[in-house]
């Protein structure tokens, strides 16, 4: 391959890699490895003979999936291991509106409640959702990457649609009337109000918390066993920073200057259903959650 022609292929691939990067990302939950998924493809476009891929597209979201689904094969291998028991990689940006970087992202409302469903399905279900349900690739060529019939890939897709449908994923669109119930939540978990608090609360909320690789995720239901938990948080003297968090209202926390949480909350029909923190200190750091103090 000569210069030319690679810097003809270089600029090609990088008119795909936003939508690469974000297949990446809604297989494997994690910039860093999306981002590697993306390297390993294009490193194979290199030893191809791109003269004959009649869709280039195409062929490199095929190439993602399969090295994403053989990444998640890999964990499921090391499920001992903590990458099994963590939060997602949280996309998060300034409370007055999200990257541009970020967009293509975050579209198709790829928040972190959704991830960590993705997280329970198998790699195969896992892919077939993303490419199907999220992305509109066909089953015929969903089977040829999970080595499947076409129907057995559209029932991979079906299962995983009916775990996704029975979680309370999809926010309320309007993220300034998710910030006012947020700002709600955390009024009444100040003032150390029960009742406000389970006003702000769907009966059914799930609080999903990473703190660390030591503790691992928890998860706690119900909005009065949360409304204790959130009164309690409230009272360690907190310094709150608004952010977006996976597109919806969220917030990070600092505690003596240092980066102490950050977390997405769902709000729903005008109530929260789902909170998910990340409370691991290393990763908080790795995330760059300081520069959101100011």
């Amino acid at each position: 391959m000569t210069m030319n022609e690679r810097d003809w292929l270089a600029a090609r691939f990088e008119e795909h890699r936003p939508r690469l990067r974000a297949v990446a990302y809604r297989m494997l939950g994690s910039l860093g490895d999306a981002d590697d998924a993306v390297q390993e493809a294009w490193l194979r476009l290199t030893r191809t003979d791109a003269s004959e891929i009649e869709n280039l597209g195409g062929w490199l979201t095929t190439v993602v999936a399969r090295v994403s689904l053989n990444a998640l094969r890999r964990r499921d291998v090391r499920r001992e291991e903590p990458f099994a028991d963590r939060m997602p990689e949280p996309i998060v940006d300034p409370a007055a509106g999200t990257d541009p970087e970020h967009e293509a992202l975050l579209a198709d409302s790829v928040g972190l409640a959704l991830l960590i469903v993705l997280d329970t399905l198998s790699p195969p279900e896992r892919l077939a959702f993303v490419l199907h349900d999220i992305l509109a690739v066909p089953f015929d060529e969903i089977a040829a990457i999970v080595d499947r019939s076409p129907e057995a890939a559209r029932q991979l897709a079906s299962r995983a649609r009916r775990r996704i449908r029975s979680g309370n994923l999809e926010p309320d669109g309007d993220v300034q009337a998710q910030r006012e119930i947020v700002d709600a939540f955390l009024a009444a978990a100040r003032d150390g109000d029960f009742e406000r608090l389970l006003a702000v609360l769907d009966p059914e909320v799930v609080l999903h918390a990473d703190l660390g690789p030591e503790i691992g995720m928890q998860e706690v239901r119900g909005a009065a066993e949360v409304a204790r938990r959130a009164s309690a948080f409230a009272q360690l003297g907190l310094d709150l920073r608004p952010v977006l968090v996976n597109g919806v209202a969220g917030i990070v926390t600092f505690r003596e200057g240092r980066p102490y949480s950050m977390g997405a909350l769902i709000v729903r029909g005008g109530r929260i259903v789902e909170l998910d923190i990340l409370a691991d200190p290393e990763r908080l750091e790795a995330l760059g959650g300081g520069r959101y103090k100011g």
